[in-house]
């Protein structure tokens, strides 16, 4: 840490500066010494130095004025100052302006070290967080959703109009769209993106444990509950809570999160403490919740409680021209995760890809992608590498459900009927899984 840290010694007794320096040179420091005020900033003005050790009492500018001006020209400077013990109470007015601290005459060598290795911790955090920041702040480009169909350009206007609003959102779009991230983008480009995002998967729960990973519990609350443990609504606070597959949720839950979203409170499953929290929220369905409302199965208040600004996310097959910027993102990704040489598709196989009407969306396609890499195992894709395979005439081409059911089952036979393995492949929960193998009556 030392090689990276310079410190600038400010001091018009030469005694005191040639000990000093070195003292810090021998540490590891890089060092320069100035005899006065005026020199120290005009050193300042060429070179920054992290660290600035400065004499209260010196001829000319005194250090309390020196300290406003360094403060001036770098405010992220640490300055500490040095004083005799007589002038304490100068000291103590330069740590209100904001020097980092002070030591007084004659320095102790253990304390002086000390003081330096905190200054240099301090500059080493300071220095994390910059790049912390600057990884947060480099998710705003939002560059994993690809498209440039008149469809998606619509999609990421309204992100980014509506991220930094704060209103609840309900995300629309059939399964595999990418509703998730868009959900995603939304908070990286909000005023809450160095807080949380936390996701509830709410279609995989049952209702009571549902009611646990939203709430928390308390230690004994029922069986199995052997500590206290927070709940998402908690973990979110200050950041965005996503609520997926929001229109499973049962009546009894649905009233709960409609106090939650007006109150911003709750007490966890065996409590009886209120938490405050505050969270944004952002829900996702690929129900039409219109209809549900309609029917009565969806709380007519909660939609509008959610639903303050809807973004719809088309489906694959009404933006086709996307395919191609997808299928070359997709290669490139897995290129990159198999640890493979780039390798590129044969224009047959990006046809009939590009006429395929894709059930599961995106999802679906970067599936495709994936297996068409692990199976084709050459420098292009082929059209034999493809689960679509040929292009069927129009008297024997198949519905749509029949292609998301064969898709199904040539994953399921993959994973030899592993259901946590295929529903990871088919980037879908293990209940959505269960739903599609009921609906389609797929024996094993």
């Amino acid at each position: 840490m030392a090689t990276n840290i310079s410190i600038l010694i400010v001091d018009d007794e030469e005694s005191v500066r040639d000990s000093l320096y070195n003292w810090f040179l021998e540490d590891g420091y890089k060092v320069e010494c100035a005899e006065n005020a005026k020199k120290a900033l005009s050193l300042l003005k060429k070179e920054k130095f992290n660290i600035i050790l400065a004499d209260i009492k010196m001829p000319g500018m005194d250090g309390l004025e020196m300290h406003r001006r360094i403060k001036a020209l770098d405010s992220d400077a640490i300055v500490i100052i040095m004083t005799a013990f007589a002038a304490v109470d100068t000291a103590v007015q330069a740590l209100k302006d904001g020097a980092f601290d002070y030591i007084t005459k004659p320095f102790d060598p253990d304390d002086l070290t000390h003081l330096i290795r905190n200054a240099a911790k301090q500059i080493s955090l300071s220095e994390e967080n910059t790049v912390l920041k600057n990884k947060v702040i480099s998710l705003e480009n939002i560059d994993d959703i690809i498209g440039v169909s008149n469809a998606m350009t619509k999609v990421l206007t309204e992100v980014k109009s509506v991220a930094q609003s704060g209103s609840s959102v309900i995300i629309t779009g059939e399964s595999g769209t990418g509703k998730e991230l868009i959900a995603r983008a939304l908070h990286s480009n909000s005023l809450r993106k160095y807080f949380p995002m936390v996701c509830v998967h709410c279609g995989a729960l049952t209702e009571s444990l549902l009611e646990s990973e939203l709430f928390g519990h308390e230690k004994g609350a029922f069986t199995g509950a052997m500590y206290n443990r927070k709940g998402k609504f908690e973990m979110a606070d200050g950041g965005t809570i996503f609520l997926d597959e929001i229109a499973t949720i049962s009546i009894k839950m649905q009233i709960e999160l409609l106090r939650v979203l007006e109150s911003k409170s709750f007490v966890r499953v065996g409590g009886n403490k209120e938490i405050k929290s505050d969270f944004r929220v952002i829900c996702a369905t690929n129900k039409d919740l219109n209809t549900m409302v309609k029917e009565g199965t969806f709380r007519e208040d909660l939609f509008y409680r959610l639903n303050v600004v809807n973004i719809h996310i088309p489906p694959l097959r009404e933006r086709s021209e996307d395919i191609p910027l997808l299928v070359s993102h997709f290669i490139k990704k897995y290129c990159t995760s198999m640890n493979r040489e780039p390798i590129d598709i044969d224009p047959a196989a990006l046809n009939r890809i590009k006429q395929f009407e894709f059930p599961g969306n995106v999802r679906e396609l970067e599936n495709m992608i994936e297996r068409a890499i692990v199976i084709g195992n050459g420098k292009q894709i082929k059209l034999k590498d493809l689960p679509i395979g040929q292009e069927k005439n129009n008297s024997t081409i198949e519905s749509l459900n029949d292609l998301e059911k064969n898709h199904i089952e040539r994953i399921l036979e993959k994973y030899s009927w592993n259901i946590s393995r295929t529903a990871k492949a088919l980037n879908i929960d293990r209940a959505t899984l269960y739903n599609k193998i009921k609906k389609y009556n797929i024996k094993h």
